[in-house]
């Protein structure tokens, strides 16, 4: 597929800034971009250890979300992962980097949907309802559904962003990101990965609704998930193909199972 570039290329005059997790934990992400073109590029690592380097495997969780909200038809920003040669603290590092471009248009601005709320709300508004008046509804369903899949852990309040036009008097959500940390983000080791439990329902980081994936989908009305086209194990296994190369059988296989299993829970849970 031609979201994901083999070939090595040589990404060394990229300056990274160090971001922290926002979840908290150890560690820290980096980011860069790349303005020289007639369209800016962003570009970000998977996470990095000052000591062992690049030790995260989030850039291709990117690729694997993203092909999963094509085939359901939700918009998202484009990522494409690249067998890449960057420089870090003055030490060449073979990895995977993400590439994105700016999804802004040349008259928006964009502001954090959390902020946005917090400035337009009425007195005792969730950020749900807010979103329902705002005409929003059918994003938040399938996002809440996306982050079920492959639970999400990291959908705060910034990880959605609003864009505003002042000349076209427009405001929109803009397309989703940053999908990183979900999947299994936390394996990093064979016993890791076969000891995950692929249905638990885990804590995470949600600006919408509580955080629960599973929860969550009480929010999306039933009729929205039966429209939803039928998701079976061999759409899956097209939808990580060519990640194998990077993350090995043991790690695919296992996302394969987890978002196959929650599919299948998905199901139950809106006939019952």
């Amino acid at each position: 597929m031609t979201d994901i570039i083999k070939e090595l290329q040589d990404y060394r005059y990229l300056s990274w800034t160090k971001t922290r997790k926002s979840s908290g934990t150890a560690g820290s992400f980096l980011k860069a971009y790349d303005d020289t073109g007639d369209r800016k590029k962003y570009y970000k690592l998977s996470d990095y250890d000052p000591v062992r380097g690049i030790v995260g495997h989030e850039c291709v969780n990117e690729i694997i979300v993203q092909r999963l909200l094509s085939f359901f038809g939700f918009e998202h920003l484009e990522y494409r992962l690249i067998h890449a040669l960057v420089n870090i603290d003055g030490k060449d590092l073979e990895t995977r980097l993400c590439e994105s471009e700016d999804y802004k248009k040349k008259d928006e601005s964009k502001i954090p949907l959390e902020d946005y709320y917090l400035i337009n709300r009425t007195e005792g508004e969730s950020p749900f309802d807010f979103c329902k008046r705002m005409d929003w509804e059918e994003y938040i369903y399938g996002m809440l559904v996306i982050d079920y899949l492959v639970l999400n852990r990291d959908r705060h309040g910034a990880n959605i962003e609003v864009l505003r036009s002042q000349k076209e008097r427009t405001v929109r959500l803009a397309p989703l990101f940053d999908h990183g940390l979900s999947l299994l983000c936390r394996c990093r080791s064979t016993d890791d990965l076969k000891s995950f439990d692929v249905m638990e329902d885990r804590p995470v980081q949600a600006f919408i609704g509580i955080n629960s994936t599973l929860e969550n989908l009480r929010l999306v009305p039933r009729d929205f998930i039966s429209n939803l086209p039928a998701l079976d194990q061999t759409e899956v296994k097209r939808i990580v193909e060519g990640t194998e190369e990077i993350i090995g059988r043991l790690h695919v296989d296992k996302i394969v199972e987890m978002i196959s299993e929650r599919w299948k829970n998905l199901g139950n849970l809106c006939n019952n």
